[in-house]
């Protein structure tokens, strides 16, 4: 009886043994391939970025090669090669991209977006990599004071909207909100509205290539403010670092200047 008790006690012995060895292998091995895993995981993280789909020269639809084309698209692409940024661009339009970003469905953002304070309470920004200012398109032989009392198109979510708001009383128009530059300038040509708010190197952009059948009737753009790639307040602060490297790097090389004269800049 007594080698039987024994026996018993021993092999309860060894049971909790093995238990709390299996427990300290466990835990360890967690912390190791969690160390291990991470670089591995860091190396190979695609990083979706959204951007709009109407606001040439920065992107738009080529039509020929069925492709998103643009300043922010070349831009992105060369920081990207740059840094060793893996990455999928989604075109999905402005205010989506801005609400994408925010909700966490995309990482960043880059579409001619200004930086400005209020933006900053919900978005880090770059290095600004462009500047541009607002100013009010029309038919020819239109002038300010025809806006008195008809419809003015902005874009929605922009500061091209928010510049619309501030001089609406001056000028004593009201204002018809639309989700791309395209529709617009349709809007503009067809006699829905008066005249538009658009960033003067977009609108000239779309004058010059024959796009649109418009002229700038404003003086000289305003509120004029940089553009910058944007992520999330607080989150992907590594992303928002390596554009910064990535544009200083392509500033000095040249090809920053090759992607704007590409585009007339």
């Amino acid at each position: 009886m007594k080698k039987v008790l024994a026996l018993i006690l021993a092999i309860a012995m060894i049971a909790s043994v093995a238990v709390l060895a299996g427990c300290g292998n466990s835990n360890s091995g967690t912390e190791t391939a969690t160390k291990d895993e991470t670089p591995a995981a860091d190396a190979g993280k695609v990083y979706i970025i959204y951007s709009d789909n109407a606001f040439a020269p920065f992107e738009y639809l080529d039509t020929e090669s069925n492709t998103y084309v643009g300043v922010d698209m070349d831009l992105m692409a060369a920081i990207a090669a740059d840094q060793g940024i893996n990455y999928e661009m989604h075109n999905e339009g402005f205010d989506a991209a801005m609400g994408a970003v925010q909700s966490g469905q995309a990482d960043a953002m880059i579409a001619g977006m200004t930086i400005t304070d209020e933006r900053k309470e919900t978005f880090d920004f770059s290095d600004a990599y462009f500047d541009d200012g607002q100013v009010i398109v029309a038919k020819e032989g239109t002038k300010m004071d025809d806006l008195n009392g008809k419809t003015v198109a902005a874009k929605t979510s922009t500061v091209g909207g928010e510049y619309a708001e501030s001089i609406k009383d001056q000028y004593g128009f009201t204002i018809n909100y639309y989700e791309g530059s395209d529709n617009m300038y349709q809007a503009v040509m067809t006699g829905t509205d008066v005249a538009c708010v658009e960033d003067f190197s977009v609108i000239g952009y779309a004058i010059k290539s024959g796009e649109v059948d418009l002229s700038i009737i404003s003086e000289e753009p305003a509120n004029v403010k940089g553009y910058g790639f944007a992520v999330q307040k607080g989150k992907n602060p590594e992303l928002i670092e390596k554009f910064n490297a990535g544009l200083a790097n392509i500033k000095a090389s040249g090809k920053y200047d090759e992607i704007l004269a590409k585009y007339g800049y």
